[in-house]
Order: C-alpha cells, then sequence, then structure tokens
C-alpha cells in the first residue's frame, strides 16, 4: 500500500527530482515535462465533517493546551538560545499550505542564520545555513514546537499531512496527481507519514509520493483512535530520526 514503485521516468530515462534538490545532471521538475510523471491513488478523499469534526477539534483544543501549558518553560528556554546564538528574532513564521489549500503562517523557532534572500530552499544535511542552536532543534524537531499556537488558533491539528512551503508544492503539483487531495483536512503538526520515516528533505520524487500514500492513508481511515496513537508513537520515538536536519 504504501509503495512508491509508482513512479515512472520521463523521457531521458532519470528519476525526477525537486526543483529543491540537488540537480540530476542539469535536469530539474520545471524543466521536465509538465506532464504526469507520478500515477498513484487518485481516488477522491472525503474531509472530516460533522460530529467528527467538532471531536477532533476538542482533541486538538484540549491537548494542544495541556501540551503548551507543560512545554511552555522549555519554549521560553529555547527562545532564549536561539537569540543568544545569532542575530535575529526567536520564531519564525512561514507561509505554508493549509486546508482546502488556504495559505496559512506557520510558527517555528529560527533555526538558520538571517539573509536577505526570501527564495525558499529546502534544508540539506550540513547546511551552512544552520545555526549550532537550530542544529539541535532540527535534529529533534523542537523547531516545531512552536506549532502549538497555530493548534490552539485552529489553522492547525495535532495530527495531520505536514503543511508543506508554498514552492514546496509547486515543485511536485504536475508530477504528483494526488498532492492537493491531502489539504481536504487541516495539516498537523505530526503525522501518519512523519511516525513511519516519511520526512524530511524530499530530493527525489519517490520520497513525495512515498508521503502522500501514507497522508492519503490516514485521512481515509481517520479515526481518534488513530490520532491517539501517532501522538503516542510520536512522544515515544517520533522526536529525532535519521532525516531530521
Amino acid at each position: 500500500m504504501f509503495s512508491a514503485s509508482a513512479i515512472e521516468k520521463n523521457k531521458t530515462g532519470i528519476e525526477a527530482e525537486s526543483a529543491n534538490a540537488a540537480s540530476i545532471d542539469d535536469l530539474s521538475v520545471e524543466e521536465l515535462s509538465l506532464g504526469t510523471l507520478v500515477h498513484s491513488d487518485t481516488s477522491t478523499l472525503l474531509p472530516i465533517t460533522g460530529l467528527n469534526a467538532a471531536f477532533k477539534r476538542l482533541e486538538d483544543f484540549v491537548f494542544g493546551s495541556i501540551a503548551l501549558l507543560i512545554l511552555f518553560p522549555l519554549m521560553a528556554l529555547i527562545s532564549i538560545a536561539v537569540k543568544l546564538d545569532s542575530t535575529g528574532p526567536a520564531l519564525f513564521c512561514q507561509a505554508r499550505t493549509g486546508r482546502n489549500r488556504e495559505i496559512i503562517k506557520v510558527y517555528k523557532f529560527r533555526t538558520m542564520y538571517q539573509s536577505g534572500s526570501h527564495e525558499f530552499k529546502q534544508a540539506r544535511k550540513d547546511d551552512p545555513r544552520i545555526t549550532r542552536v537550530g542544529a539541535f532543534l532540527r535534529k529533534t524537531s523542537l523547531d516545531e514546537l512552536p506549532q502549538l499556537f497555530n493548534v490552539i488558533q485552529g489553522s492547525m491539528s495535532l495530527v495531520g499531512p505536514r503543511p508543506h512551503p508554498l514552492k514546496l508544492d509547486e515543485d511536485f503539483k504536475y508530477v504528483i496527481p494526488a498532492l492537493t487531495s491531502r489539504y481536504c483536512v487541516k495539516p498537523g503538526i505530526t503525522g501518519w507519514a512523519q511516525i513511519n520515516g516519511f520526512r524530511g528533505e524530499t530530493r527525489r520524487v519517490s520520497d513525495m509520493v512515498s508521503r502522500i500514500e501514507h497522508d492519503r492513508y490516514y485521512v481515509k481511515n481517520w479515526n481518534l483512535f488513530l490520532d491517539i496513537r501517532i501522538l503516542v508513537l510520536t512522544v515515544l520515538k517520533g522526536w529525532v530520526h535519521k532525516n531530521a536536519y
């Protein structure tokens, strides 16, 4: 179910990569044919509605508030560490894709040195843009904690597909028809894809296909017990991963 074998090669025989990844013989997604390169399950996903939506919102507000109260002292210490480590604000706000493809502002602890460029580029292993404190925060996923504010506000959920930066969706929307279907629900701080190891940099289209397949599985099979299972697994093993850098 979760195989990324659905990936095809383009006419040159080269597997496509993200335009934000390293070049593949100087060929990026934007230079490929805009025809569909990846054919995965494109069946319609239904949003969470009615009582289910009310229960999920209650889950987010209650558990999110408890987590924020418990973790607030740690978040305050992280803010101080970020400020002392490099010039700039402690928090970083980025436009990302939310439910129904609405653009939302997602909060994170700043993990990179400030620069004048606003061009999006995925973080890579040993990325020189990442600060010393930022490297630790990214490795332990602590940079995501400010998204608890997004959860309380209602723009995000504790559990759901991760919200992508706008440029990342632009890179892949022509090659993965099912990509936008994941936005029928609120994006989450953690999700089914993340606890199964599909997180971090998406260097190749196959990386994104696997993530989308897991996100679609979550939406199709959603229930409160699945959310609780994902939250428990996140606490137990979801903070540190080889792809978190």
